[in-house]
């Protein structure tokens, strides 16, 4: 016989968790006597090695549910053997049944120290020998699978962690132009007013509205309105440079720009920006008086503090919006 041989009882896959034993012994007739007790047990796989240094690789290769390990074989001891395995975190775990021709309580303490599980005299009874290897392996085997269920738990939360963020990411933007949508904007400002409150910093508001967008829609139909929409959401999107910035869908054709840390004249500068960025694009309108796209910017700032509301910051960029449409549109207006 060869140092490894694998002899399978049943025909169960791998993959399931069935029994299998891996038997370390350098006595073939005691291979032999274990291999036909086994072999009337189709419910478990035996495997031998009759080469103590090949025990942990053949340990590591057929991942068995019990190690029948002798303790005394020719150049290797079985103690150093055992805690081989338990040194190994891929071994630990599986349980060491000793098979030995001593039956000392000195060594039988000290199996149990190193970490074997029990302890047989060999040839031990049929009966006796399979009932353990059953007790064991049943114990193994229920721990893989504890082990495999809490792996795929924690993969089902991190799924569904990973799916309801998305979801809060999704809900956050609006469907047609991609950015913030009107609910965002609404958590955003009131949590960027109590954070001005607290360092009183300043919050500045930007309302934005296209220019007779209705005509828009009206000469050229409502996909190339969602098209000149969106657009409109990139030239806002595009000079917004730090991560607190917020450019959102207000309502139709109103957009809206949050920033924070930003007096009136930054406000102002990034409303022209915006301004004069839509107005470069070009964007044929046939019922605008110039021919082409543009929009109007009221821009309001305040330093939140106890005697101002955030209704009053929206009230005042809500204003300043309409003197630039009464002012002629194509125009940004601070708020007085």
């Amino acid at each position: 016989m060869s140092a490894v041989n694998h002899i399978v009882a049943g025909g169960q896959d791998d993959a399931d968790y069935k029994v299998r034993v891996l038997l370390v012994d350098d006595q073939l007739i005691i291979v032999e006597a274990v291999r036909r007790m086994l072999a009337r047990h189709r419910d478990i796989e035996f495997q031998f090695v009759t080469d103590p240094l090949s025990a942990h690789a053949a340990a590591l290769r057929h991942r068995p549910t019990v190690i029948l390990q002798d303790l005394v074989m020719q150049g290797t001891d079985g103690f150093q053997l055992i805690r081989g395995y338990q040194d190994d975190p891929a071994l630990r775990d599986i349980p060491v049944v000793v098979l030995s021709t001593k039956e000392e309580p000195k060594l039988k303490a000290h199996a149990f120290s190193v970490g074997a599980h029990d302890y047989l005299v060999k040839v031990p009874d049929e009966l006796e020998l399979t009932a353990r290897i059953r007790r064991h392996s049943a114990g193994y085997i229920s721990g893989l699978q504890r082990d495999a269920a809490y792996r795929s738990l924690r993969a089902s939360q991190e799924e569904l962690a990973r799916a309801n963020e998305e979801l809060r990411r999704l809900a956050a933007l609006d469907g047609l132009t991609g950015i913030a949508n009107r609910r965002r904007f609404d958590e955003a400002i009131h949590v960027e007013w109590n954070r001005g409150r607290r360092q009183a910093s300043p919050l500045a508001l930007l309302l934005c509205d296209v220019d007779h967008f209705k005509l828009y829609n009206d000469h050229l139909g409502h996909p190339a309105g969602d098209l000149c929409l969106k657009k409109v959401a990139a030239v806002l999107t595009g000079q917004l440079k730090r991560p607190a910035d917020l450019a959102a869908r207000y309502g139709g054709e109103e957009f809206a720009l949050l920033l924070p840390d930003t007096d009136l004249a930054g406000a102002v500068l990034v409303g022209e920006a915006c301004r004069a960025g839509l107005q470069q694009l070009a964007l044929p309108h046939p019922g605008a008086p110039g021919g082409i796209v543009t929009m109007s910017m009221g821009v309001a700032c305040l330093v939140p503090g106890e005697d101002d509301s955030l209704d009053n910051l929206i009230a005042r960029a809500d204003a300043a919006l309409y003197d630039a449409k009464r002012g002629g549109r194509n125009r940004v207006a601070p708020a007085g």
